[in-house]
């Protein structure tokens, strides 16, 4: 570098400057590398310390925590009837619910008084279902569910078919009444959402199973019980969906409203809940989903229907009966669906046909409504509209079918299932659920909050060492171990279909429009579903758990990654395909670097969807944490641990949830 310096004696004198030396550049360590010397770390004191403090438990072990919630338990029981707490609280809740639910049943499922049938029979709910999806959809989706209902008939499950429908019903009308009021609120005041975020947030993450341990606590198993938790698993889809749509009206449409002179009330009714419709009865169709589906597992606390017939065929390893319950399931959950999904747009497709057409359909309507009622009067009134006809033949061949092939797969597929099985089990899962289960406990702890902190910041990492220490206190560290073993690797190989998938899916309309359907109908059927076609193919194992678990999961990975794939800038494709990027690169080089935030949504994701099933797999042999709670609900001395077993669920819920969560953002940011 040239500059003009002047000396004494010597103005104007041109002088050569050393150049500044060259900055050395600074390396950043990425997070991947400290998470690696972490798990490095972790590795070699596994090898020095293999086997010691690792609290592990046996299956028949009870902690003194256990022994104290029996004791409550115990107590609670024998004062059920004496304490205030319950004689006008608990009691009378149970006596509220319990009152609703046998009205239902009372109408469609179940004796009433005097009569040995329902006060509806077959005929008449077949009449009403069609005429009420007719009424609220179209004339295609009443042929769905005319068939649809029959369909549950010829299966010989009609009544077990009516007890889960009567359960789910009466769930969805209470957790309405409560979820859309709350809906509004929420979306009308910011500040009343951030209240009610965190509790929706808690109660998405917890797994279906571990409502079911604390109500029986207060409410006892029974119809009840049951149907209080599906309230408290079904109410937030509503709450979250109506706020949103409550918040998504443009505000200059509320504006305009005002300046009218419209009141706060005014607006509400005559512009904000019209404008929402559409998206509220989405918001009622995530509802009564959720609500199929936790009722279907309620059974374990005694709640009638479908998912009793499931879990009685899953203890007994009937796969043919099990079969034909799950198929009858599916059969309701695609009718449920496709009735409030086309509810949904009902109002754009009535102004679409015009005035005319308006007008027909509604003396149509008043005609079949006729139709309906004649229906009902003959199901109330004769036998053979009342009582289903037929011997359940139909059902008896699909689980006679579905043994034959059970049958065969075993015999002929034995050597590929168990080959994949033993590779799975062998190379991943045995070798991850050793380092989790014989580490010393605060080695794994420390591990795990180590990594909360790198991907998540320091506040997942102190939400992770609170969730390590109740681990630890709930006595059953070594169940949460392999739980936590089972999901992880279930995990990975969600999120290895979601990616392959999801990509193809984000860079193909076509083949976008051919997988989703199947996705779509993937998540309308509830957990239990999945458990059965796995238990023919690979027994009664945890690997069963785990595959059901992907199946149930992928769906949800797949489609958000196909999404945040979808939503890279076409010009910054088009830029890398410029330059020379071949198909591989794009894809590696910019497509998922891009899409990095959707990655972690999508495990967060996997995460919650795996856990759940991974835990209902403990009716199938998966043990660990879902065969502490299935034990808690069946042998009363193990209550104590299959209620701590239940929270134990939910901590890992959590710390997976505020770990992938944190990190969403940090890689959003």
């Amino acid at each position: 570098m040239t500059v003009v310096m002047e000396k004494p004696g010597q103005p104007g004198q041109t002088v050569q400057a050393e150049p500044p030396p060259p900055v050395a550049p600074v390396r950043r360590i990425s997070r991947s590398m400290v998470v690696g010397a972490i798990l490095v770390v972790w590795l070699v004191l596994f090898a020095v310390l293999r086997g010691k403090q690792t609290l592990s438990l046996a299956a028949a072990d009870l902690t003194d925590l256990h022994r104290w919630l029996n004791d409550v338990n115990d107590s609670i029981g024998a004062n059920r009837n004496s304490n205030p707490l319950f004689l006008y609280g608990f009691n009378e809740i149970r006596l509220v619910i319990d009152n609703l639910v046998t009205f239902v049943q009372d109408l469609i499922s179940q004796p009433s008084g005097d009569r040995p049938l329902p006060q509806i029979g077959w005929l008449g709910v077949v009449g009403l279902a069609g005429y009420v999806s007719w009424a609220v959809a179209n004339w295609r989706v009443a042929l769905l569910a005319v068939a649809g209902f029959t369909f549950l008939g010829l299966q010989g499950l009609w009544q077990e078919s009516m007890d889960t429908l009567a359960l789910t019903l009466s769930a969805v009308l209470v957790a309405l009444l409560f979820a859309l009021p709350l809906g509004v609120w929420a979306g009308l005041s910011p500040r009343a959402n951030r209240i009610v975020t965190p509790f929706l947030d808690f109660m998405q993450t917890m797994p279906t199973f571990v409502y079911l341990a604390p109500l029986t606590l207060f409410f006892l198993i029974g119809g009840a019980s049951a149907t209080i938790a599906t309230v408290i698993y079904a109410a937030p889809p509503a709450i979250r969906i109506t706020a949103h749509a409550i918040r998504s009206v443009p505000a200059t449409t509320v504006e305009a409203a005002a300046s009218m002179g419209a009141t706060r009330r005014q607006s509400l009714l005559k512009v904000l809940l019209p404008m929402s419709k559409r998206t509220v009865v989405m918001g009622i169709n995530q509802t009564i989903m959720a609500a199929l589906a936790m009722v279907t597992i309620a059974a374990l606390i005694d709640a009638p229907g479908l998912g009793k017939t499931v879990v009685q065929a899953l203890q007994s390893l009937d796969v043919g009966t099990a079969f034909n319950a799950g198929l009858a399931i599916v059969v309701m959950a695609i009718v449920l669906d496709r009735v409030t999904t086309a509810a949904s747009g009902r109002a754009e497709a009535a102004r679409r046909s015009g005035s005319a057409l308006l007008k027909w359909r509604r003396h149509l309507l008043a005609a079949g409504g006729v139709v309906a009622a004649v229906l009902v009067y003959l199901s109330h009134t004769y036998l053979w509209a009342a009582e289903f006809p037929g011997d359940g033949s139909t059902g008896s061949n699909i689980a006679k079918a579905a043994d034959d092939v059970t049958t065969w797969a075993q015999d002929n597929l034995s050597g590929l299932t168990n080959g994949f099985r033993d590779a799975i089990t062998n190379g991943l899962l045995n070798p991850f659920q050793t380092l989790l289960t014989d580490s010393p406990w605060w080695l794994v702890g420390a591990a795990l909050i180590g990594i909360a902190v790198v991907l998540g910041g320091w506040r997942a990492g102190i939400t992770t060492a609170v969730c390590v220490g109740l681990l630890v206190a709930t006595g059953v560290w070594s169940d949460g171990m392999t739980t936590l073993a089972s999901t992880v690797v279930a995990t990975v190989l969600v999120m290895l279909l979601g990616v392959v998938f999801g990509v193809w899916m984000g860079r193909s309309a076509l083949v976008d429009r051919m997988v989703r359907p199947t996705l779509d109908a993937a998540q309308v059927m509830p957990p239990f579903v999945y458990l059965v076609p796995f238990l023919a193919l690979f027994g009664a194992t945890r690997f069963t758990a785990i595959v059901a678990a992907i199946v149930y999961a992928a769906p949800v990975a797949i489609k958000i990654i196909a999404d945040g794939v979808r939503t890279v800038p076409a010009t910054t494709v088009e830029a890398a395909t410029s330059t020379g990027c071949n198909t591989w690169q794009i894809i590696t080089k910019v497509q998922l670097p891009m899409a990095r935030s959707a990655l972690t949504l999508a495990t967060n994701q996997g995460l919650i969807y795996v856990l759940s099933m991974v835990v209902v797999g403990g009716l199938v042999g998966a043990g660990a944490l879902g065969y502490d709670v299935v034990a808690g609900f069946s042998q009363g001395q193990l209550y104590g641990k299959g209620l701590a077993a239940g929270l134990a669920i939910v901590l890992l819920g959590v710390m997976f949830d505020r770990i992938t969560q944190a990190a969403a953002r940090r890689t959003s940011n």
